[in-house]
């Protein structure tokens, strides 16, 4: 009976085992799957073991304390809970006091930044990084020169071109929010040269060139007229008023940057445009035509500006955003251009001398004024240079340069200033003689402020080609909506505003002869004063 049971049990026990072993090879195959598909658990991975070299401690920083220090008293002989080390203890706590109370009172007293300046490279009142943001916000229809200035002129030739200049009436046959002679925002302006009527044509961002004649006039304007009193008139609901007559065309595809009046035929106005050509519009044959462009119609070469030759009407000198002024000579065929590389970054504008143009002026985003003579060239064919025979930095880009008939460049700039630079003599120049560089220095100039933003046309100092008495004067506009207008010499002869200017007027231009002034502003409008 004992053997039978003793039986049982071995076979129960080896049953009991066998289950075991089979359990545990089947939770070790789901072990092994589970992590193959990395859902088991990540192995543990034994620490680094470590390094020998123990570690450098950084060094202590010293710690300058600038009041009182506390002392050991124990050092200096003192007994403990001595009258003396009472004594010494109240003191110290007496001038930390003292010093926490110095330096939380007011300083009533007048300071200067250079004086009080914490942290930095020093501090200079003109050129530092506050001077831009400081003078940058405009401030609508506030005058910075009127009446006052011109009562309290001394010099008499000076009092009495200000008065002309500042009897320059706003045109009152429309008011400037209704002329919008382009669509888009202005990138140029001008006058045709003609003395019989102010005729105004302007070129906008989208490639349209807008005409509007200044001889028309508003019923309202008439019947003002007709009773001899500047009022408002009435108009019945029923009685349509006259909107201003405006013809545009739409002669390029991109931006017109810049256009000019040939000198021999007034008929000719050559353009140029951001769409990398120039065009003539002929107005006797009512046609537009290309006269230049990349022989790849893919190639983007905007071009920023055109001029024409002075003394050779079939010379046209035109420059790029790339940092390029080309030739051109119409009378050539195939029409080929020489191009000559001026700066390694945009040129905003350039400038040929009236009397020697030879001479060309150029302003780049590099902050340069640079003056060129065409008359000696250098380098390989093919990559040729004018001779560079001055420069003149600013703190900030320059925007445009422009010559006058007598020698003269103005300068606008992002450093809010207006520079005027006399040549004197430039007829007597031996190809490419240098002008040195106390004579690129300004001869004056001028605080503006020329801040534009991203929405308003880029302000330009204008001269008038062909001013009255030979007195140079120029005009840009002013971002507080007036246009300044300034002689040579630096002195300001005007602010022209009026009522209706709801914009910056920042593309200013005189009339090549006579004494009218026409701006144009970012929402296409034109104000003009005669």
């Amino acid at each position: 009976m004992g053997q039978k049971v003793q039986s049982e049990l071995d076979e129960y026990e080896q049953q009991r085992q066998a289950n075991i072993a089979q359990r545990n090879k089947l939770l070790k195959d789901l072990a092994l799957d589970a992590r193959a598909a990395g859902l088991g658990p990540k192995p543990v991975s034994k620490p680094a073991a470590k390094s020998s070299t123990p570690r450098k401690k950084p060094a202590a920083k010293k710690v300058e304390v600038s009041g009182p220090r506390r002392t050991s008293s124990r050092l200096q002989g003192i007994v403990a809970d001595s009258e003396v080390a009472k004594r010494k203890a109240e003191e110290e706590y007496a001038a930390v006091q003292e010093t926490a109370k110095i330096k939380r009172q007011r300083n009533s007293a007048d300071m200067k930044l250079g004086d009080v300046v914490v942290r930095g490279n020093g501090w200079d009142q003109d050129q530092n990084f506050l001077v831009d943001i400081m003078r940058r916000g405009a401030n609508p229809y506030e005058r910075t020169f009127g009446e006052t200035e011109v009562k309290e002129t001394t010099d008499k030739d000076l009092r009495s071109l200000r008065e002309q200049m500042s009897a320059l009436e706003l045109y009152d046959g429309f008011p400037p929010s209704e002329i919008k002679i382009t669509d888009e925002r202005i990138y140029s302006l001008g006058f045709h040269p003609t003395t019989d009527k102010a005729l105004v044509f302007a070129g906008d961002k989208l490639g349209n060139l807008g005409v509007f004649d200044a001889s028309q006039k508003s019923a309202s304007a008439v019947k003002s007229k007709t009773n001899g009193v500047k009022q408002e008139h009435a108009e019945s609901e029923d009685e349509d008023e006259v909107k201003p007559a405006i013809t545009s065309f739409h002669t390029h595809t991109r931006t017109i940057s810049s256009f000019q009046f040939s000198p021999s035929e007034p008929s000719h106005l050559y353009t140029s445009s951001y769409d990398s050509s120039l065009r003539l519009l002929d107005l006797t044959k009512s046609t537009s035509v290309e006269i230049y462009g990349p022989e790849d119609a893919t190639l983007d070469e905007p071009l920023s500006g055109v001029e024409i030759d002075p003394l050779n009407p079939h010379l046209l000198y035109f420059s790029r955003l790339d940092g390029h002024v080309g030739r051109l000579d119409t009378r050539a065929n195939p029409r080929t251009a020489d191009v000559y590389e001026l700066s390694e970054k945009k040129i905003g504008g350039f400038s040929l001398h009236p009397g020697q143009p030879h001479f060309v002026a150029t302003a780049s985003l590099d902050r340069y004024l640079r003056i060129w003579d065409l008359r000696k060239l250098s380098g390989k064919v093919g990559r040729q240079l004018p001779a560079l025979i001055g420069e003149h930095e600013s703190r900030l880009s320059v925007s445009h340069a422009a010559f006058n008939s007598a020698g003269q460049v103005a300068t606008a700039s992002y450093d809010d200033t207006i520079k005027i630079h006399t040549f004197d003599g430039m007829g007597s120049y031996s190809p490419g003689q240098k002008i040195g560089v106390e004579g690129m220095e300004p001869s004056s100039i001028i605080r503006h402020n020329n801040q534009t933003g991203r929405w308003v046309t880029i302000l330009r100092a204008q001269w008038q080609r062909h001013p009255p008495n030979s007195i140079q004067r120029f005009c840009i506009g002013n971002m507080n909506r007036f246009v300044d207008i300034y002689s040579a010499s630096g002195a300001q002869l005007a602010q022209l505003g009026g009522d209706g200017i709801t914009a910056v007027p920042a593309v200013a231009q005189f009339h090549p002869t006579e004494q009218w002034v026409a701006a144009g502003t970012a929402s296409g409008k034109l104000c003009l004063w005669m």
